[in-house]
């Protein structure tokens, strides 16, 4: 969809517009990851380490924990929310005995405490294996998405390697010493004393760093940091974070317009793997709603742009919990007034880049309706522009194609008849809605001739257990048993090269599994 008069786009704006994302989903500061680029930066020249080894901490950097979302459901499932469950990840260095005894702390929390004592006793029985091989995973997925967006070699050897420590005692526990990425132990000791250095200033960064030596971080870094903290710690608040990475970036990498799109998509699919309700997503919408653009008049430009906007409207998403996302009841009034956030947070994270600043003023209007009653800043009739009246109409429509956990999908002709009736009553435009039904009224069904590689029935199993479905329910869904189903599934990973759900759903959105396609 690329293409047309659009600036060029850096690798290092796309990754800095992600990150911050990234903040959101560990409950950190917008910029959390763009300072520890740079504290990363700074303790890779002062330990003298070579331009490879300094573009690799740079890159991965700015990407290490995307992997971390891609499991939220789990996390919410084991410990109530996810993100409140990853920002103890800034806790003591040193023990794990203590992340173990944190963890124990969380489980279930917000239920009742029956509810609590039941998945303590199924965290003992298993889960703490469950939940030690998410967290391994999470560097694999995280190496998977930087393929997609072309890193150096460098980088993705460092990110394949972000969360082993020291010690050996990290995740997946493969290595240790020196056998882990310079790049890795660099990003890993940047990351925790951002952190550090933000609530507790430069002394408690170095003291932080010193309690974790020789056990989480590499001592001889350690001492790099401790000997020359003022330099590693210099204007972190004074400069903003944004302009000095883009100045940093170790060498020019520019992804041109035809290729930008490939690498929002990429993107996208990671952002929907947080919620097994969103799988696929993004991608539907933006190819719905940049074919409704032409059946409206929109330019080339124009297209590209509102393709982008789909693919990049959830972005703001990773900011609000899984305990919200995947909530089969109500609502609660703060809880919507977290969701009613999500087009200003992905707004917030594109618009500092001057390329996707059209996209980002867009993302920030797509849940705005011509009456005033959108959000989030219930703006109404002309304030909305047109391409953000196609993308609304585009994304209510393809969200009730989709599970949610407080309902089924809609059928096509109930979907038309609600987008229809939103048009009438002044929420959307007729125009735009005319045209998105237009378009999914001639929707060719997506070829699958081999299901990438899987029988039919292995097809259906893998959408249902990517959704988050438990093997009870599949096997219900189905007609057949349980052992059946978990016999499936077993080979499916093993086919597939995966070892997990997250993984699985991602196989399935880049295969064109997901999302269900309503015509077949």
């Amino acid at each position: 969809m690329g293409g047309g008069a659009e600036p060029d786009i850096r690798l290092a704006e796309l990754l800095a517009a992600l990150s911050l994302g990234i903040d959101l989903a560990f409950g950190q500061p917008m910029e959390h990851v763009l300072r520890q680029c740079r504290i990363a930066t700074r303790l890779c020249e002062l330990a003298g380490v070579d331009e490879d080894t300094r573009a690799a901490a740079y890159y991965s950097a700015l990407l290490v924990n995307v992997g971390c979302h891609a499991d939220a459901h789990e996390q919410a499932c084991w410990f109530g929310d996810d993100i409140a469950f990853k920002t103890h990840k800034y806790d003591d260095p040193a023990s794990k005995l203590a992340e173990l005894t944190t963890m124990l702390g969380l489980l279930g929390a917000g239920s009742p405490p029956l509810h609590r004592l039941r998945v303590g006793f199924e965290f003992l029985l298993g889960g703490y294996r469950e939940v030690e091989a998410m967290i391994a995973g999470h560097a694999r997925l995280a190496r998977a998405l930087g393929e997609e967006l072309d890193l150096p070699k460098g980088a993705l050897d460092a990110l394949a390697g972000s969360y082993e420590r020291w010690d050996g005692r990290g995740w997946p526990g493969e290595r240790h010493g020196d056998q882990i990425p310079i790049a890795a132990r660099v990003v890993q000791l940047a990351e925790f004393t951002e952190v550090a250095h933000r609530n507790h200033g430069v002394d408690g960064a170095v003291a932080f760093a010193t309690r974790g030596a020789g056990t989480q971080f590499d001592p001889g870094l350690v001492e790099t940091l401790r000997a020359n903290a003022g330099k590693v710690f210099h204007e972190l608040d004074e400069i903003g974070s944004w302009d000095a990475v883009l100045d940093g970036e170790p060498a020019l990498r520019v992804i041109p317009p035809a290729k930008v799109d490939a690498a929002l998509a990429a993107i996208g699919r990671f952002v929907d793997l947080k919620s097994p309700f969103f799988l696929g997503h993004s991608e539907a919408v933006a190819n719905l709603a940049s074919a409704a653009a032409s059946g409206v008049g929109m330019s080339a430009v124009e297209r590209s742009s509102v393709y982008r906007a789909g693919l990049s409207a959830g972005f703001g998403r990773l900011g609000v919990s899984n305990a919200v996302w995947d909530k089969p009841r109500p609502l609660t009034t703060a809880e919507w007034e977290r969701v009613r956030l999500v087009p200003q947070l992905a707004r917030r994270m594109l618009q500092q880049s001057a390329a996707l600043a059209p996209t980002a003023r867009i993302v920030g209007q797509h849940r705005e309706r011509l009456d005033g009653s959108g959000y989030p800043s219930g703006i109404a009739g002309d304030s909305i522009s047109r391409a953000a009246r196609v993308v609304a109409a585009a994304d209510s429509y393809q969200a009730m194609l989709e599970p949610r956990p407080h309902r089924a999908p809609h059928t096509p002709d109930e979907a038309a008849h609600v987008l229809r009736a939103d048009a009438r009553e002044g929420r959307l435009d007729p125009d735009a809605v005319a045209a998105v039904l237009a378009v999914a009224g001639h929707r060719v069904p997506r070829r699958r001739a081999d299901n990438a590689g899987l029988t039919n029935r292995e097809a259906d199993v893998l959408r249902l257990a990517a959704r988050g479905l438990p093997n009870k329910e599949i096997a219900k869904r189905l007609m057949v048993t349980p052992k059946t189903v978990g016999n499936h599934i077993e080979h499916i990973y093993t086919k597939i090269g995966v070892s997990n759900r997250a993984a699985a759903a991602l196989f399935a959105m880049r295969h064109g599994l997901l999302p269900e396609d309503p015509s077949t």
